[in-house]
C-alpha cells in the first residue's frame, strides 16, 4: 500500500455560521475546521496523507438513518430568509440553521462515506474526515446539538449495507453524549457503541437519564450500549486511559469488530469551554494507537466537537500523526484515576458484567452513593461541589499546557537479525542486520566474560552480538525497533538488559512470554519484569514483578489477551520505560495473533523503542512479529472465547497485589476511599 492514511477536507464546509445571537451556539464557528486543517498543513501531516475528494450525500444515504419527512424539511432551509431560519431552528435544541447548512451537512456525510469506501476497498488503511456540521446528536427526525445529520451512524449502516460488515465499533470520545447514535443502535447487537461524556448526575447537557451507566441497550442490543459518565470536571490523561484499559478495550476485543469509527470530539481536551477537562492533546495519540490493533487496522475518525482553537488543532494533529504510524509521544506522570472516575468505571463494569465475559468473574457491585453526590449535598450556598484533591480550579480559558513535542520517526522503522546462516522472509522495508559493529562485538565480549564464561558455541555468541547491535541502533535512533532470532532467549535478554541499563535506558520493561529463566531483577526498580508462565514462582513477589500463570493453549487465549489489556498495558504506561524488551521463549503456547497484538500494543510506550527476542519460532510467527513491528495491521483475533474462572482469579489476585503501588490497575473504589 503506497500510503496508509486518508484525510478528507473541503473548505466548503466552513461556509456557514450563526447569523443571530445565541449563547449556546456561539462556540460552533467555521474556524474550527480552518485551524485544524492549517495545523495539519503546517506540520507536514496533510502532505503525507491521501487527500480524498468530498462528494455530497444522496437522499438514499441520508435515509439510512433519518426520516423522509425530516430530510424534506431540511431541504427547504436554503430557501428561507433569516426569520424563517430562526423559526425553523426553534423546534430543535441547541442548533442553528443557515442557508448553506444543508449543503454542508450533505458534504459532511459524503466525506465520511468517501473515507469508508477508501478504507474498505483497501485504498488506505485508516483516515480522518474533518467535517462540519458534526453529527452524533442528530436523531431520526430532529437536529440537535449543532448536528443536522448523523454522519457516523449513517456511515456505520452504509458499511454494513455496501461492504457486508458484520460488526461495527463506534468509540465516541466527545465530551457530550451522542444520544443520536445511541438511539439509532440501541437494539442492534452488530454495533457496539461506547461513549464517555460529561454528565454530572444528569446536570450537564443533554441532561438525559439514558446517558447514565445503567442504560445498556434494549432487546437484542442489551450490552452493546456502553455509557461511561464523567460526574465531575477536570478529568485527566490517567482517567481517560483507565477507561480504555478497564472498560472499552476488554469489551472491544471480545466483540471483535470488523470496522472501527471514532466520533472524534476534542471538546474532551484541556482548555475546552464545553468540557472543562484537563486531558492534554497528546493523550489522543495514545487513544488512537490503542484502537489501531482492532479490526485489522480499519479505523475511520470523524470530527465531532472541539471548541478551543488551540487544543483542537493540537489534538487533531496528534490523532492524524498516530494514524500515519509515527511514534507515540511520551506519557509521564500517570497515576491512579480520580475517585469519581473510578466510581464510573466500577459502575459500568457492574452494569455490563452479565453481558461480557471479561467482567463476569469479578465481584463488582455498583457504587450506590457516588462521592460527587455527597460533595454536592455538602456544598456551599451555591450548591457547587467540593473539589477532590488535585482537581483543577482554573477556568478552561485560564489553563496553560505545553505545546505537544515533535514526534520524529527514524528513517528505518525495523531492523532484524536472524540466526547465523538462516535466511527468512520479512516484510518489505525491514532492514536486515548484515554485520555487527566493532563496538557491539567488544561489549558482547565483555558481557560474555561476566555472564557467560562457559558459552563456547559461536552461533550463540553471534546471536548475542546481534542483539547488542540492534539495541545500539534503537538507542541511537537509527531504527525505531529491532527483532532478533536467538538460540537462548534468557541469555539474550540478560545481555540486552545489562547493556541497556548501562547506557541510555533509565527504565526497562521486560515482557517474557514462556517458561524461560528470567533475568535477575535489578532490585532498584529500573527493570519491571512481566512473565507469562505456566508455573507459579516461589518466594516473595516484588512490586516490579508480575507473574501471569495461565492455562496454555486455546483455553488460556482469552486470559492472555485480558492480562495484556488490564494488567500489562496499565503497568507499562504508568511505569513509563525508556525501552521495552519483549521475549518469546520456545514452547510458550501463545498463538500467533495474540502474540502480534502484544507487540503491537506495547509500541505505545517508550515512543515505540522496542527490542523483540524470539527463540524457536515458526516462520509464520516471525513474519507476523516483523509485520507488527513495521506497523502493519495485526490480524483480527476473532472470538477470544470465554475467560475461564481459574485465569480470572489469577488476574484479579495480581491486580489487587500491585494496585496499591500501580494505581492505573485500579478498577473499583478501594475500601479506604469509601469513607
Amino acid at each position: 500500500m503506497a500510503a496508509r492514511t486518508a484525510l478528507v477536507y473541503d473548505e466548503e464546509m466552513t461556509r456557514y455560521k450563526l447569523l443571530w445571537v445565541d449563547p449556546a451556539c456561539k462556540v460552533e464557528v467555521p474556524e474550527r475546521l480552518t485551524v485544524s486543517y492549517a495545523a495539519l498543513k503546517a506540520r507536514g501531516l496533510a502532505a503525507r496523507c491521501v487527500a480524498l475528494p468530498v462528494r455530497g450525500a444522496t437522499d438514499e444515504d441520508v435515509l439510512l438513518v433519518h426520516s423522509e419527512e425530516y430530510l424534506e424539511a431540511v431541504k427547504q432551509t436554503p430557501h428561507m430568509d433569516l426569520e424563517g431560519l430562526m423559526k425553523f431552528t426553534q423546534q430543535y435544541g441547541d442548533v442553528y440553521f443557515h442557508p448553506n447548512i444543508y449543503h454542508c451537512a450533505t458534504l459532511a456525510i459524503g466525506a465520511t462515506l468517501q473515507l469508508v469506501d477508501s478504507v474498505m476497498t483497501g485504498k488506505v488503511r485508516n483516515g480522518m474526515a474533518l467535517v462540519r456540521p458534526p453529527g452524533h446528536h442528530s436523531q431520526r427526525s430532529a437536529a440537535n446539538g449543532f448536528c443536522v445529520f448523523n454522519n457516523v451512524a449513517i456511515a456505520a449502516l452504509y458499511a454494513k449495507k455496501h461492504y457486508d460488515v458484520k460488526r461495527v465499533l463506534i468509540v465516541d470520545w466527545d465530551i457530550h453524549h451522542g444520544q443520536g447514535v445511541q438511539y439509532c443502535f440501541e437494539e442492534d447487537p452488530s454495533v457496539l457503541y461506547f461513549s464517555w461524556h460529561r454528565y454530572e448526575h444528569q446536570s450537564f447537557w443533554p441532561n438525559l437519564q439514558e446517558s447514565d451507566y445503567d442504560t445498556v441497550g434494549k432487546g437484542k442490543g442489551l450490552g452493546f450500549n456502553i455509557n461511561l459518565p464523567w460526574n465531575k470536571v477536570g478529568m485527566n490523561n490517567s482517567d481517560y486511559l483507565s477507561a480504555f484499559f478497564h472498560v472499552l478495550l476488554p469489551v472491544a476485543y471480545e466483540f471483535s469488530p470488523d470496522l472501527v469509527f471514532v466520533s472524534a470530539g476534542f471538546d474532551s481536551a484541556i482548555g475546552d469551554p464545553e468540557g472543562h477537562m484537563c486531558a492534554t492533546p497528546d493523550v489522543f495519540a495514545h487513544l488512537t494507537h490503542l484502537l489501531m490493533s482492532l479490526a485489522g487496522g480499519k479505523l475511520c475518525a470523524v470530527l465531532e466537537g472541539g471548541y478551543n482553537l488551540t487544543s483542537l488543532p493540537q489534538s487533531v494533529c496528534q490523532t492524524v500523526q498516530t494514524l500515519l504510524g509515527d511514534p507515540t509521544p511520551e506519557m509521564s506522570g500517570l497515576d491512579r484515576p480520580c475517585l469519581s472516575a473510578l466510581e464510573s468505571i466500577q459502575n459500568v463494569r457492574a452494569a455490563h458484567h452479565q453481558y461480557w465475559s471479561c467482567f463476569r468473574h469479578t465481584a463488582v457491585v455498583p457504587v450506590r452513593e457516588p462521592s460527587t453526590k455527597r460533595c454536592r449535598s455538602e456544598g456551599g450556598e451555591d450548591g457547587g461541589e467540593k473539589r477532590e484533591e488535585g482537581e483543577a480550579e482554573d477556568k478552561p480559558e485560564d489553563l496553560v499546557w505545553p505545546e505537544p513535542l515533535s514526534r520524529p520517526a527514524p528513517a528505518v522503522r525495523t531492523a532484524v537479525a536472524f540466526l547465523p546462516g538462516v535466511r527468512s522472509s520479512v516484510p518489505q522495508g525491514c532492514q536486515r542486520l548484515e554485520e555487527t559493529s566493532p563496538a557491539s562485538a567488544a561489549i558482547s565480549e565483555e558481557l560474555r566474560d561476566q555472564l557467560a564464561k562457559d558459552v563456547k558455541d559461536e552461533k550463540i555468541l553471534q546471536c548475542l552480538t546481534n542483539v547488542l547491535s540492534l539495541l545500539d541502533k534503537v538507542e541511537k535512533k537509527e531504527v525505531r525497533n529491532g527483532l532478533a532470532v536467538v538460540s537462548d532467549v534468557s541469555l539474550a535478554a540478560t545481555f540486552a538488559l545489562r547493556h541497556a541499563l548501562s547506557s541510555t535506558a533509565h527504565r526497562v520493561l521486560l515482557v517474557l512470554v514462556g517458561d524461560a529463566e528470567p533475568p535477575a531483577d535489578s532490585g532498584d526498580g529500573r527493570v519491571f519484569l512481566v512473565q507469562f508462565c505456566s508455573k507459579e514462582p516461589e518466594g516473595q513477589k516484588s512490586l516490579y514483578y508480575l507473574p501471569v500463570c495461565l492455562k496454555k493453549g486455546p483455553a488460556g487465549r482469552c486470559g492472555f489477551v485480558h492480562a495484556v489489556l488490564g494488567l500489562v498495558l496499565p503497568l507499562a504506561y504508568q511505569y513509563s520505560p525508556g525501552l521495552v524488551l519483549v521475549a518469546l521463549a520456545e514452547g510458550s503456547g501463545v498463538d500467533v495473533a495474540a502474540w502480534a497484538q502484544l507487540t503491537s500494543l506495547l509500541q505505545g510506550v517508550a515512543q515505540g523503542r522496542m527490542l523483540t527476542l524470539m527463540q524457536g519460532c515458526e516462520e509464520d510467527t516471525l513474519r507476523a512479529t516483523a509485520a507488527s513491528l513495521m506497523g502493519e495491521p495485526t490480524s483480527a483475533l476473532g472470538p477470544t472465547g470465554t475467560l475461564i474462572p481459574e485465569d480470572a482469579r489469577v488476574l484479579e489476585r495480581e491486580r489487587k497485589r500491585l494496585q496499591g503501588r500501580w494505581g492505573l490497575l485500579q478498577t473499583a473504589v478501594a475500601a479506604q476511599d469509601k469513607n
